[in-house]
This record gives structure tokens, sequence and C-alpha cells, in this order.
């Protein structure tokens, strides 16, 4: 079975900052912060807000069920459809 990974802009942390939040078959594993001046881009916010927003909490548990099941793609080799997608950090 092939994961894909896909990223997208949404509200963290209590909407106090939008991220690039990464995901595998849809369940978020890791995010790139974004310069704070991002907040007031009015097109980053529209794209955020259209996304689910999420807490610390969420990607915890998360990345938690992601490592159990061997799944976290930053810790195990997978096959991925698209590993150019893969955050570089």
């Amino acid at each position: 079975m092939k994961y894909r990974i896909d990223a997208r802009y949404v509200w963290y942390n209590e909407g106090k900052q939008i991220v690039l939040m990464y995901f595998i078959n849809q369940v978020p594993f890791t995010f790139d912060e974004l310069p704070d001046e991002s907040i007031f881009d009015e097109e980053l916010m529209k794209l955020a807000d259209s996304e689910r927003s999420y807490e610390v909490e969420d990607l915890y548990k998360t990345s938690s069920y992601l490592i159990e099941e061997q799944c976290h793609p930053m810790l195990f080799e997978l096959d991925l459809e698209n590993p150019e997608m893969l955050p570089v950090d």
C-alpha cells in the first residue's frame, strides 16, 4: 500500500498561528511554522479558515498513533506515493 503526503495551511494552537501542516493519508504528523506576519496574510487566512483547526494535543495524539503503528513518515521508511512532499527538516 502506498501512502500519500499532503500539506495544508491550518490554524494551530488555539487559533494563534497559521502553520503548514503535513498529513499522511489525512492524518496530521508535523508542521512548519510560518513567519509571524503570515497571520495577517489574507490569502493564507482564507486557506486556513477553510480547514479544520488543530491543537497541540491533536498533533501529539496523531503522531503517537502513527509511531505506534510504525507509520510515521519522519521515523519509518514507508512506500510513499509522493516522497517529495515530506518536510525537509
